[in-house]
């Protein structure tokens, strides 16, 4: 076995070849320099939704609480539009310059969007200005979050060994979980420790993405160091005569495989986090702290199941647990969601989201390596970046702006059934497509 092959267990054997270790080590660090600015990241991206009950108000004055939260939802969806074009810039640039440059890029243009948002004055000091201000740091937030995900997914699932390239590709989702968590952390406390609600909501609400700013730089250093993989090193030398786009058009089947695995699983992670802190302030009726704690709870279990799910994956393939997301979804999505809204206490409303989490996380601890392995070397991040971001944009996205618009009109339930709906159609794309673990294209450079 060569040290490119080495995994962890050659690592630990007793008279182990040296230059295994060496290697292990040097995955190990590439997976955690490359999870720890994918977490800073998601941070950034995910303080606006954490503090949005707190600066809603802020930016947009009407006195109805759920048109605030509406708007503050419209455009944090802003931020998922432009993603499909992060995807193909920083796509784009992982395929043709490297996967460290493109990293390093997208987590400085994070820095960016996050200390506009820290510094932008209040509707009542500028008007409409305010708003707009906002609105566009939300799309450099949004065209970084787009060259994210298929960038580090590309990463990651490239400086794993095969053997366990489900487990350390999970660890993506582990650390983008992670960022929200850090986000609900942050507000805690300020919450309990440091400020008083109305602190929050006057100024304390621009101290996490001021912090957020300063964890993009430390990050960007850190990725400035990576190592490339062997991967990208191989695939130039395959001569290029075509643009990205062009030359992922002659994927179109692994193309519409990205959209149609992504639509089901995207509405559901973003109705479980982003969203979920909304349901519980305003469906379930918890207060501020229990809809903190909850939220922050149900996060921590989360980020648990990940690498479990992904190393199930190693042994029994990918295809089993995406089939498992589909089917648990379809069929236990308005139950839960039905019976969360009626629950009013802290305890159960946890136990009913983390029940969510066992059936999400079928399809958020592998989705990553999924994709990676659908597209070869020369496509791989502009592959897994582009139509994933498109779909996200329309689904998930949108998840949080569509169930508050049915709650505003008096028809909250009607988005238990769209959310059924999505998990239902993706659930006819995992029944019909190969598992990738077995038919994987990571070894090409084409």
């Amino acid at each position: 076995m060569s040290s490119q092959e080495a995994s962890i267990t050659d690592f630990t054997a007793p008279g182990a070849d040296p230059r295994a270790g060496a290697d292990v080590r040097r995955r190990l660090r590439a997976i955690f320099v490359g999870s720890v600015g994918n977490l800073v990241e998601w941070y950034d991206f995910y303080a606006y939704a954490a503090f949005a009950l707190y600066f809603a108000k802020a930016f947009f004055p009407d006195g109805d609480e759920v048109v605030q939260q509406l708007n503050a939802a419209l455009l944090f969806a802003a931020g998922f539009l432009v993603r499909p074009l992060g995807g193909w810039l920083f796509g784009h640039l992982a395929d043709r310059y490297g996967r460290r440059n493109a990293l390093t890029l997208s987590v400085v243009m994070m820095c960016f969007g996050s200390l506009i948002i820290a510094v932008t004055p209040t509707y009542a000091s500028i008007g409409l200005a305010a708003p707009v201000i906002l609105g566009l740091a939300r799309i450099l937030q949004g065209l970084s979050l787009g060259g994210e995900y298929g960038t580090s997914a590309t990463y990651l699932s490239e400086v794993a060994d095969e053997k366990n390239r489900g487990f350390y590709s999970s660890f993506q989702y582990v650390t983008l979980i992670g960022g929200q968590l850090c986000a609900i952390l942050v507000l805690l406390l300020l919450q309990k420790v440091f400020l008083s609600t109305e602190e929050i909501r006057t100024w304390g609400w621009r101290v996490p993405f001021a912090f957020g700013a300063v964890l993009a730089v430390v990050a960007a250093l850190m990725r400035s160091n990576l190592h490339e993989t062997e991967a990208f090193k191989n695939s130039q030398a395959v001569v290029k005569k075509t643009s990205s786009l062009r030359a992922l058009l002659n994927y179109p089947r692994e193309l519409l495989l990205v959209v149609g695995l992504t639509m089901g699983g995207t509405a559901a992670f973003y109705t479980y986090t982003t969203y979920m802190q909304k349901f519980l302030r305003l469906s379930v009726k918890l207060s501020d702290d229990q809809t903190t704690m909850v939220t922050a709870g149900s996060l921590v279990f989360a980020m648990v199941l990940q690498p479990i799910y992904g190393a199930i994956s190693d042994r029994i393939g990918r295809k089993w647990l995406l089939i498992g997301f589909g089917v648990s979804g379809t069929l236990f999505t308005i139950p839960l969601l039905t019976t969360l809204q009626a629950a009013h206490d802290a305890l159960t409303a946890f136990l009913l989201i983390a029940a969510a989490w066992m059936i999400v996380s079928g399809y958020t601890a592998i989705n990553a390596v999924v994709k990676a392995e659908l597209f070869p070397t020369s496509v791989r991040a502009t592959g897994v970046g582009v139509p994933y971001a498109l779909t996200v944009s329309i689904f998930g996205g949108t998840a949080e702006s569509i169930a508050l618009w049915f709650k505003s009109i008096g028809h909250e339930s009607w988005f238990y059934y769209y959310l059924t709906g999505c998990i239902a159609v993706s659930l006819l794309v995992y029944l019909t497509m190969r598992d990738t673990k077995s038919s994987s294209a990571m070894d090409r450079h084409e």
